[in-house]
């Protein structure tokens, strides 16, 4: 993967992943459009460039990080089933990365659904702006359908809170502060797995011979595009989270379904054509 390839794709991170329309989908496809291979590295940079975007949310929202400590443990039990869930199933999950067309029907059927969604949750009496610890495990099973490319964790924890009396800006802001733990516990143990080949208990124990082999076995390349892609998905998401938060709030989810819809379907159309989207 070469310095541009990794700038490219940290733009497509930071502006899709704190929109309901699939970073990881968005990936995989510009992944395949810029025919890069699907090497460990390359599956790694995907999750980890995610760290990046997720500095962006402490950074504009560092105030609801310091409130209380009341906050972080309802941010625990919302990832608790993602972890959980995500461990058990990190092989399926990984494999279905490489699956273009479960992509696209992701994103056909969760734009089908996101045109429904505000007329689903309207019209509230009382709603909720804090949830609470059944609210934020409930929000966390439904974060863990995203674990199917294609869906959006964004999405799916979104339509969570609103199925929680949330209104449509509590629920997208809770879906923000969940993916900081969510996403810096898939960004840490990928790089440990598949950037260092390290074990967790490697980690754990503190095995220096064999940490210092994993760190030696990564290349100066590789460490710069993991560097610039993170700084550029930061950037990006900040602006592309101030966007969504208006723009959800004024207009709700319509047009993000439209698009999801679009989206999917011209990729089964190029599939069925017997275009190669695959990644190579």
């Amino acid at each position: 993967m070469s310095i541009w390839q990794a700038i490219i794709l940290a733009i497509v991170e930071g502006l899709t992943e704190f929109l309901p329309v699939s970073s990881t989908g968005h990936m995989v496809i510009a992944s395949s459009l810029m025919g890069i291979s699907a090497f460990e590295f390359t599956k790694m940079f995907t999750v980890s460039i995610q760290f990046g975007a997720i500095l962006s949310v402490v950074v504009l929202y560092w105030k609801r990080f310091i409130t209380s400590f009341d906050f972080y443990k309802k941010l625990m039990v919302a990832v608790i089933p993602a972890l959980a869930i995500g461990f058990r199933l990190k092989d399926l999950v990984y494999s279905m990365l490489e699956r273009i067309e479960i992509v696209a029907i992701s994103l056909l059927l969760g734009g089908i659904l996101l045109i429904y969604i505000d007329r689903l949750f309207h019209d509230r009496v009382n709603p909720v702006t804090t949830p609470s610890y059944k609210n934020a495990f409930v929000i966390g099973l439904f974060q863990c359908i995203a674990m199917i490319p294609g869906v959006s964790r964004s999405a799916s924890s979104i339509i969570g809170g609103l199925t929680q009396g949330m209104t449509r800006k509590s629920a997208a802001e809770f879906s923000f502060f969940m993916a900081v733990p969510t996403m810096l516990a898939a960004t840490v143990y990928s790089v440990i797995k598949d950037l260092l080949h390290l074990e967790i208990s490697d980690v754990l124990t503190f095995n220096l011979p064999k940490i210092k082999m994993g760190f030696a076995s990564i290349t100066a390349q590789e460490w710069q595009v993991l560097l610039v892609g993170n700084v550029v998905a930061f950037i990006v998401a900040l602006a592309a989270i101030k966007f969504f938060v208006d723009f959800l709030t004024k207009y709700g989810f319509k047009l993000f379904g439209y698009y999801r819809i679009l989206l999917g379907l011209v990729i089964l159309i190029l599939l069925s054509m017997g275009v190669d989207l695959q990644l190579i």
